[in-house]
Parts: structure tokens; sequence; C-alpha cells
């Protein structure tokens, strides 16, 4: 088994309460670890667990965990958890687990899993939606959807996003945060295997050949797994496509460092919006 032979990979550090008196990783905690790299591993397929499953009408059971040892890891380790799901069976899930130091091998696990009714725990077929998308990473396919176009066409996925988001999220009044200027942009939208809107943004009309980029909307959950990176550089593309010289954006203080990693650099003082705190950031084309 090697790192290379798994499209996901998840990195820890050993901590100091999972050594034991041998000094290095006691052995329940490789479960932990498989069972922490198992929940990023729906975050990277843009799958937000609870609502996935909420949306699927069930819910997944673990049935079956086993683990084998090749060598130990010791305290403040950076360990690789790779995972990849190996099989998708009538109600059942099989996961391998592969954790590496470096390049070499420490551990091997599998972990079964089974979709089941959240109430009677009996279980059911795994909906199709959801082999789908696991089957389909697996091959190395895209795990979403990028869609551009008006609002007429997006905001039926564009806005329960900026809702959730910029109003229940972030607190900002609903009367901000919806205006005229959504019929005149550009939207992008970001949606998972199961159609729902997972990353939004807009780009407003040219000013001077300036493009102005707005309401960059990612799903709490799902931060952080470069979801938001494809929608921005989506408007971008735009931009540049339609002539553009330079976007302009107002960004929360909170993301500067996302938008900077982008090659966007701030610009003036910050200020407030929304009662939000922001900076101006630009970009030349």
């Amino acid at each position: 088994m090697k790192k290379d032979d798994f499209r996901f990979v998840h990195r820890l550090r050993v901590r100091w309460s999972e050594v034991d008196m041998q000094q290095i990783v006691f052995n329940a905690h490789y479960a932990m670890y498989m069972d922490t790299a198992i929940c990023d591993y729906w975050r990277h397929l843009a799958l937000p667990y609870e609502d996935t499953m909420h949306a699927l009408n069930g819910d997944i059971f673990l049935k079956k965990t086993s683990v084998e040892f090749h060598a130990s890891a010791r305290y403040d380790d950076a360990l690789d958890i790779g995972l990849r799901c190996a099989r998708v069976g009538r109600s059942s899930m099989v996961f391998e687990a592969g954790v590496f130091l470096g390049g070499q091998w420490l551990v091997q696990g599998e972990m079964i899993y089974v979709f089941a009714n959240p109430q009677t725990h009996t279980s059911l077929p795994v909906p199709d939606p959801l082999r789908h998308c696991l089957e389909a990473y697996e091959r190395g396919e895209p795990i979403t959807r990028l869609q551009c176009g008006d609002w007429a066409q997006l905001e039926p996925l564009a806005s329960p996003l900026r809702q959730a988001v910029f109003v229940q999220e972030q607190g900002i009044d609903p009367a901000l945060e919806w205006d005229p200027a959504d019929a005149q942009c550009v939207h992008a939208v970001l949606c998972n295997h199961l159609g729902v809107a997972v990353a939004t943004g807009r780009l407003l009309p040219s000013e001077n050949g300036v493009a102005k980029i707005g309401r960059m909307a990612v799903l709490r959950r799902l931060r952080e797994t470069g979801l938001g990176r494809q929608v921005l550089l989506a408007l971008v593309a735009q931009a540049t496509a339609r002539g553009d010289r330079e976007v302009l954006l107002h960004a929360q203080r909170s993301a500067e460092g996302f938008y900077h990693r982008l090659g966007f650099v701030a610009q003036g003082e910050p200020f407030e919006e929304a009662g939000i705190a922001h900076v101006a950031m630009t970009l030349k084309l």
C-alpha cells in the first residue's frame, strides 16, 4: 500500500494525549484517525454530512472496523491518512485506509458502513446519487459542476446559499443582501453531485475597464476545500474574456488571506460594510 494509491489524503499531527506509556500512539487512536479522515472525506466531496444525509432520508452507521499494524507513530509525527471508497454494495460502503509517515506505511484499516433508516436503524439501499458520487470521485472525476449565467437562470441555486451565509450566519439585513444589481450581473454557482449549490459569487458590469466581484459565499461546513477558489477564478475569467483590465472586490477581513493567495492586493484602509470589517483588494488582468 502506497500513499499514491489514494486520491484523498488527510493530514494530522499526533498529540501528546494520544501516546501510551511506550511513547507510541495507543492502538485505539488509529481508529479515531480513520474516523477523522472520513469526516474530511465527505467535505472533500462537497457533501456537508448532516445536510446530505437529511436530503437522502437516511444516515450511515459503522458496522465494522479492522486495523492492521506495521509500524508505530510517535508524538508530534505528521501523519497522512489515505482513504478511499473501495466498494459500494446494496446497502454497504467499504472504505480502505492507510496511515503514512512520509513514505513509510504504518497502518492499514478497513471500515464498513451501512446506509440505514436513522430511526429504526434498518438497512436501506444506498441512494443512487450517493453511489454515483462516490464512484465518480474514486474514478478521478470532478466532484462539482460550475455554472455561469444570469440571475433569472441561477437565482434558484444561488439565493438559498446566500441566504444561509449572509443573512442567517453573518446576520446581514436582508434588505442589504438583495439588490437590483443581481439582474445585471454574471453569476457563478458551484453545485455538488446532489445538485446543491455549495459556492457562489457575482460579477458586476464593467466601469471604465474595472470589474467588481461580490457576494462570494461558500457553505460554512465546506470552506477551505477549494470551492471558493473555483468560483473566484471563473468570475475572473469572465472579466478577462470581456476585456476588463482590473478586478476589484471588497473582502471581508477574515477572508483577506484567501484573496491575497490568489494574487489580490489590499488597497487603502479597512472599512465597515453591512456591519462587517472589509478591505478593498484589486487584481490586475
